[in-house]
């Protein structure tokens, strides 16, 4: 049970783009690196599974699509939401994507490193380029086909971008959303399953989280589907591809190249891998977008207990009709509702708007109420088996500060 709150700490474990928090009223939020006891922490690459999680804690909200460096099981059993920014970051991830495309058809990294090492006058160079740059011919990208694994936000971004620079494009996702399917280009062909995306592509470009059912889905078996020649990407995660499969082929000349986001010993040396530090998202307009949409979902829950764009947690939005609101997060058991009901309307508290939602094992519940509860029925709630957390939201706009 947690007491009401009209003012909310946010404990931020990485730099958080100025737009982003600038989005916090003073008034009502403090927000530091070094902050006891939080309401929220506010973070984009800190790895969280080795800290302590105070008791205070009612949210986490990361500034980024994945949530890979998040306990988000152990913060689901807690009831506390877990928030990302997806899509906020998908015209950066895309936009590297096509530079990827183009540095190794174009041999572009190759070439470029053969100019640094030119010596002699302007003549000479001129005389040693006509010479060499025959070695760095390449290909064009429309006519080839590319796929796309994974069709969340970037992957639907990358998937219509292939399509503009003339390219056939094959996208595989069995769990594309309505939203996502409505955005990609009707010219996207479907693959029935991976082999068959394998089987057809010249250029493939992973854009998948890291779960046990992608870890190391692009396998040995897989990569050797490729046609001759091919690109293989990864800006989603690593650990989605057998390293050791791939630079195998790679030595063996059947793929052209390998270019990802995630440097290594194995990888980082080899001629014909290019690994970037981790920059799909490093724009100033990726970080201030997630901050931005990240923030905003943060402060609807803190305030109001709408959910949105939570990983472990229901979409939950309900207009406030009364200032007395109160949040249930429990197991998704039948009864709760039931139980709920009964204490309040044992106690004269009537239910004025209510919504009631679930996401696998969570149930989430928001109830407006005519009259303020009080401290024992909201023990006699917070106590039910299955209720993970109670809140009691009073509308900030009634309340002084």
């Amino acid at each position: 049970m947690d007491n009401p709150k009209i003012k909310f700490k946010v404990l931020t474990l990485n730099n958080i783009a100025e737009e982003g928090l600038e989005r916090f009223p003073k008034a009502r939020y403090t927000f530091d690196s070094k902050m006891p006891s939080p309401d929220a922490i506010l973070l984009r690459s800190y790895k969280m599974h080795d800290i302590s999680l105070p008791d205070s804690l009612l949210a986490v909200a990361r500034a980024g699509a994945g949530v890979n460096n998040i306990p988000v099981d152990k913060l689901s059993g807690l009831g506390v939401p877990v928030f990302n920014a997806p899509g906020a970051n998908a015209n950066a991830v895309k936009e590297l994507v096509i530079g990827a495309m183009l540095m190794s058809a174009r041999n572009l990294s190759d070439a470029w490193d053969y100019v640094r090492k030119l010596g002699g006058d302007k003549e000479a160079i001129s005389r040693e380029v006509e010479l060499g740059k025959k070695q760095y011919v390449g290909f064009e990208l429309p006519s080839r086909t590319l796929g796309v694994i994974g069709l969340g936000a970037i992957g639907v971004e990358v998937a219509n971008a292939g399509l503009s620079l003339g390219m056939q494009v094959i996208g595989y996702d069995p769990k594309i959303t309505v939203q996502r399917a409505w955005q990609l280009s009707s010219g996207v062909q479907q693959a029935a399953n991976l082999d068959e995306l394998f089987r057809y592509c010249d250029i493939v470009t992973t854009h998948v989280p890291l779960n046990e059912a992608t870890r190391g889905m692009v396998n040995k078996n897989r990569l050797e589907l490729l046609p001759k020649g091919s690109i293989v990407l990864n800006f989603s995660r690593d650990g989605v591809i057998d390293n050791e499969a791939l630079v195998n082929l790679l030595d063996k000349g059947n793929i052209r190249n390998y270019i990802c986001d995630f440097p290594s010993p194995d990888l980082k040396d080899h001629p014909k891998i290019i690994c970037f530090p981790h920059l799909g998202a490093s724009t100033a307009e990726a970080e201030r977008n997630c901050a931005v949409m990240v923030v905003d979902n943060l402060r609807d829950f803190l305030e109001n207990g709408n959910v949105s764009r939570s990983v472990n947690m229901p979409e939950a939005k309900l207009s406030r009709t009364r200032p007395h609101r109160l949040s249930i997060a429990n197991a998704n058991v039948p009864s709760m509702v039931g139980q709920v009901s009964t204490a309040l309307a044992e106690q004269d508290i009537n239910i004025a708007d209510m919504l009631n939602v679930s996401r696998g094992d969570l149930a989430y519940t928001l109830l407006d109420l005519d009259d303020p509860i009080n401290d024992v029925t909201l023990n006699r709630i917070s106590s039910i088996d299955g209720i993970l957390r109670v809140r009691v939201l009073p509308r900030l706009d009634t309340v002084q500060q």
